[in-house]
């Protein structure tokens, strides 16, 4: 069913997968919808350096890997479906704790301006840590629990494509809303406030999750308290390095656009990207799909520099989110293709802890040097192609395991 140059499609029906799919795609708008609206914060409100402002917002990637060496002994201590509802639990007091100090910020407390800074960068770290441990449990555990063996590819392919889609559709209703909330009394404002619409959208994840029935497993003892397994693949340590750049580009894109039309188009990219799998990869060389990927993206970064035609901030965004869907689809099946027996999850912790992490990066990059995300957003996508052309695929090639 799943064969090497043939990608999976939307053939689901199980209810409990649909259920997992939709809260992995809220809880990843709950992050992303911050983006613009704690960037921006930072940038004008608080009159802090770029370096710091980047700093401070990419601080989230080191947060994602705190709590994965402990992943596997929790789920395998304890209902593995209470600890993804405890972790988001706690990622909703992170969310709501951004709302209350975007609240008290203005009041001249003394001490509080300069202690800031430092309380806004252990919350990036929290969210990190609680997000980095709720989407372990939820994709590399969870969504593997409800499905039949046959069907767990198909599964972890169609869920990665809810959390993609969730990039775009998060920033997008975050600058929505900061848009309305300009329009609107101060006290229905202050309830508009996007932090507090993306606690809302964690909790309706949380509440997805409770829907779906999980059958009662009886604790292993044997497991290590730590542990890379469902936290991070070693074999695959070279895709996990050809990744980061792919998604940085993407992280800087995300620092630096400000347009709800933008993120629109993106969500248009991603859908094409899904017919692009199947109608033209089906059948087409292994290698072409993320070829054509890091050149749509190079298209995009030239696009989005030099607007040669009215259609360029348009086009820009699509290509832009074609070209990183496309390469995202298959690298998720490298790293399936490069676990052993009973590595599945550490697989597709490992390709969420790539995405995220290169997200990071392009989030501090974008924040702390917006004059040169241009030119260096090139030489990250020209350095993944050079490492993928002509080392990372042989590479994959001779270590693939399925």
């Amino acid at each position: 069913m799943d064969t090497q140059n043939t990608p999976v499609h939307l053939r689901l029906w199980h209810r409990g997968f649909w259920l997992l799919a939709f809260a992995n795609m809220l809880l990843t708008m709950s992050v992303y919808m911050l983006i613009p609206l704690l960037g921006d914060w930072l940038k004008f409100s608080l009159g802090l350096s770029p370096w710091l402002n980047g700093f401070l917002m990419g601080i989230y990637g080191v947060g994602l890997f705190l709590l994965g060496p402990l992943c596997s002994w929790w789920v395998q201590r304890y209902r593995r479906n209470h600890i993804c509802q405890l972790s988001i639990l706690a990622m909703m007091l992170v969310l709501a704790a951004f709302w209350l100090m975007r609240l008290q910020s203005p009041i001249r407390v003394e001490g509080w301006q300069s202690f800031l800074p430092w309380q806004f960068g252990l919350l990036r770290l929290l969210l990190g840590a609680t997000f980095g441990l709720a989407q372990m449990v939820l994709c590399s555990t969870l969504i593997i629990d409800v499905c039949e063996s046959f069907q767990r590819t198909e599964a972890n392919h169609s869920a990665a494509w809810f959390g993609r889609f969730a990039v775009a559709l998060g920033p997008m209703t975050g600058l929505l809303l900061m848009r309305w909330s300009t329009r609107v009394p101060a006290t229905i404002s202050t309830w508009a406030d996007p932090s507090l619409a993306a606690v809302v959208l964690a909790l309706l994840a949380a509440v997805l999750i409770m829907l779906v029935p999980f059958p009662f497993r009886a604790p292993d003892d044997r497991f290590s308290r730590i542990s890379l397994d469902r936290f991070f693949l070693t074999d695959g340590w070279l895709l996990f390095a050809n990744l980061l750049p792919v998604t940085a580009v993407v992280g800087m894109v995300l620092a630096t656009e400000r347009s709800p039309m933008f993120y629109a188009m993106m969500m248009t990219g991603f859908f094409m990207a899904l017919l692009a799998e199947k109608f033209v990869f089906a059948d087409a060389d292994l290698k072409s799909q993320t070829i054509c990927g890091l050149i749509l993206l190079f298209a995009a970064s030239l696009l989005m520099r030099w607007p040669i035609t009215p259609a360029a901030p348009y086009l820009a965004p699509v290509c832009l989110s074609l070209g990183v869907g496309i390469i995202g689809s298959r690298f998720l099946l490298f790293f399936i293709k490069l676990s052993h027996h009973c590595q599945r999850g550490t697989s597709q912790s490992t390709f969420f802890l790539a995405w995220e992490t290169g997200i990071s990066i392009g989030l501090l990059v974008g924040y702390a040097l917006p004059a040169q995300v241009f030119q260096l957003s090139l030489v990250l996508i020209v350095a993944a192609f050079l490492l993928y052309n002509f080392i990372t695929h042989n590479w994959y090639l001779k270590h693939k395991n399925r």
